[in-house]
């Protein structure tokens, strides 16, 4: 008998109620979602996100203060992401911050399903056999294969769209999953986020120079924000 469907856990942002009520109706018809909450601005939801687990974010991008566009890039781990906008232009922002898919507004039901699928197809593929305590491999799912990563291995993650290169010194692994979700999967001592693309095997790194990491001739961007940590990770080597 198959395991029931855990629902998302959705939370709404946007600065307009109608069109909060209008995400909410569709969550409401929809099993595999459950609302935890809404916020009326980027500034109340970034509290929220610091304290209350979710799994699906609909984020408004035309808000005052903080656009939503400008709350993702304060998040150093932020959950599945669908951006609602009242103008098509700003889907390269949301390519740009790997969301998931971006709604235009007024809402169709139709179309906020198929983007709420997009959501539950990406959590399914994150259901991987999980490895032991302690362990030096984990398994990512590549097509319809199963497959063993050794962590010592892995040179590098890089996102791209929907998707994740595991690179290692043999090959390239692509993997239909976000990166909060490889991050999870990978040892923190041995791995760094120190990008919104990117996550680093701290052992493989072979120089820093200008805010970029060098790993197999790869050069990497690294974030600010991520840069003071990664420094004083690399002295504990």
């Amino acid at each position: 008998m198959p395991n029931p469907i855990v629902p998302l856990r959705c939370l709404v942002v946007d600065d307009d109620p109608l069109a909060i009520q209008m995400v909410e109706a569709c969550i409401a018809n929809t099993p595999f979602l459950a609302l935890v909450g809404t916020c009326d601005s980027a500034v109340a939801a970034a509290q929220v996100l610091r304290t209350t687990s979710v799994d699906l974010l609909f984020l408004d991008v035309e808000m005052p203060v903080m656009s939503g566009i400008d709350l993702l890039r304060t998040l150093q781990h932020p959950p599945l992401v669908v951006l609602t906008t009242s103008s098509q232009s700003y889907a390269v922002e949301a390519f740009e911050q790997a969301v998931i898919d971006y709604l235009v507004k007024p809402l169709s039901y139709g179309r906020f399903l198929k983007a709420a699928q997009k959501a539950l197809d990406l959590t399914a593929t994150r259901t991987t056999p999980a490895a032991p305590d302690g362990a030096d491999f984990t398994f990512v799912k590549v097509d319809t294969k199963l497959v063993k990563v050794l962590f010592d291995e892995v040179r590098y993650v890089e996102a791209l769209g929907d998707y994740v290169h595991i690179v290692t010194g043999q090959s390239k692994l692509i993997v239909y999953s976000t990166m909060k979700a490889v991050e999870e999967k990978f040892p923190p001592a041995l791995f760094a986020r120190v990008h919104r693309s990117f996550i680093v095997n701290i052992k493989r790194v072979q120089a820093i120079e200008d805010n970029t990491i060098t790993i197999d001739a790869k050069q990497i961007p690294i974030g600010q924000t991520y840069l003071r940590d990664m420094l004083q990770r690399l002295n504990k080597f």
